[in-house]
């Protein structure tokens, strides 16, 4: 049942209310929900739960559906990112029921006798519409997975040190009587898997979610997981913790072990069927452990043939934790239309040497780089991908939309809540 009019207008006016009351509404429902219905802890990342990104992100989701109701097309993109997250956990469409009422129940816990029997049914409706949306895409997606619709058991055949932080795991599917189907499914260069694994002091399950740091290979999967030392510094009210998986995945899980894998999913890659005769400029932009989906996309077009000019800008704390640095010397080397430049914020005196190691000292700025040799911005065709922290990446892309680069050729890649943009 589609919303009326009067209903919009509704929810429209709800907008100064999820401004002021939406992070209590949201905290309310997670805390509902997860009581009611513990077997959703298996689904929902539990640090987001404790730092409260959790419920600041879905508030910023309201509010952003409630100013945009009128116009949903402006939500597309964010509605497709998420859709991509929740086949990674696969989400099903009776999970949508819990959550919708868990939600309407928050809203009448926190808005008391302001939530009036009009607007409750207006959310309701509302809800129902975005619920119906995103099920039905979601089920296009399930569809295109060749029956891999749940989580597979896939065996740790090898574990790599990257750098001090960085570790590369490589998968590959659990079968019996030793034998594998190969190939596994092929991705885009850019997508993420989810991955699943118990961990010891919660006493259940949790997934997250990695970007396949490697050019498709035929018998396996490879993540490269940062160790997380614990929760965001911007949350300090939250109870200080290492990061739950990635430290279960360096420490505990070892070559041999088993985890639980999703198919390949994610809105933020390269399609390098499509990229034979393509010749606009490409930059790939990164900081930190940021720089695994992007490796992911430069091998892949390296190993294509691709002519395309490329720029590869990464930004690193010190050459300790900097992965893949050798990788993306020796594609250098060999490819003439592939150049890096690597601010390195501390070199290491007389072991880091300048125009081998690194290129720039300091924090990435855009305003130190060759603005044509190594961002093509005389070029209206060349296209930009970003990933590392959520600043770095806001960073980088006021920086190049005040270069004229036009918003539709930047792609983020958005890990985290993965929430709807803020209006």
């Amino acid at each position: 049942m589609p919303l009326t009019p009067t209903q919009v207008a509704i929810i429209k006016q709800t907008v100064p209310v999820l401004q002021d009351h939406g992070v209590e509404i949201t905290t309310c429902f997670y805390s509902n929900m997860l009581s009611e219905v513990p077997s959703l802890k298996n689904v929902f990342n539990h640090a987001n739960q404790l730092s409260g990104a959790q419920a600041k992100a879905l508030a910023s989701s309201l509010y952003a559906y409630a100013s945009y109701i009128d116009d949903l097309g402006v939500l597309s993109p964010a509605v497709e990112r998420i859709c991509q997250k929740h086949v990674s956990l696969y989400v099903q469409p009776e999970q949508y029921d819990t959550v919708g009422n868990c939600l309407l129940g928050a809203m009448k816990e926190v808005l008391g006798k302001a939530l009036t029997p009009d607007i409750h049914t207006a959310w309701a409706v509302a809800y129902r519409q975005l619920a119906d949306l995103m099920i039905g895409r979601e089920a296009q997606l399930y569809e295109e997975r060749d029956q891999w619709t749940n989580w597979r058991d896939f065996v740790i055949t090898r574990k790599v040190q990257e750098s001090e932080e960085i570790t590369s795991f490589y998968l590959e599917p659990q079968t019996r009587n030793g034998e594998m189907k190969c190939p596994l499914p092929s991705y885009h260069p850019g997508q993420f898997i989810s991955i699943r694994t118990d961990v010891p002091q919660l006493k259940h399950l949790q997934p997250r979610q990695y970007s396949l740091s490697d050019a498709p290979r035929p018998n396996h999967y490879r993540v490269s997981v940062k160790r997380e030392r614990g929760l965001d510094p911007l949350h300090p009210e939250a109870p200080e913790h290492p990061g739950f998986i990635s430290n279960v995945l360096h420490d505990h899980r070892k070559v041999g072990d088993v985890i639980q894998v999703s198919h390949p999913a994610g809105d933020f890659f390269v399609d390098v069927t499509q990229q034979k005769d393509k010749k606009q400029p490409l930059v790939l932009i990164s900081a930190g452990v940021g720089l695994t989906p992007l490796l992911s996309i430069l091998q892949s077009l390296v190993e294509s043939g691709s002519t395309r000019p490329i720029s590869w800008i990464h930004a690193t704390r010190s050459s300790a934790v900097q992965a893949f640095a050798s990788v993306v010397r020796d594609i250098t080397r060999r490819c003439e239309n592939v150049h890096a430049v690597v601010f390195n914020k501390s070199p290491f005196d007389g072991k880091d040497i300048r125009g081998v190691d690194y290129d720039r000292v300091g924090r990435m700025s855009l305003e130190k780089l060759d603005k044509e040799r190594d961002l093509f911005l005389d070029r209206n065709d060349a296209e930009y991908y970003v990933c590392g922290p959520e600043n770095f990446m806001a960073d980088m892309q006021e920086k190049l939309v005040d270069y004229r680069v036009g918003p539709e050729r930047i792609k983020l890649e958005v890990f985290g809540t993965g929430a709807m943009p803020k209006v």
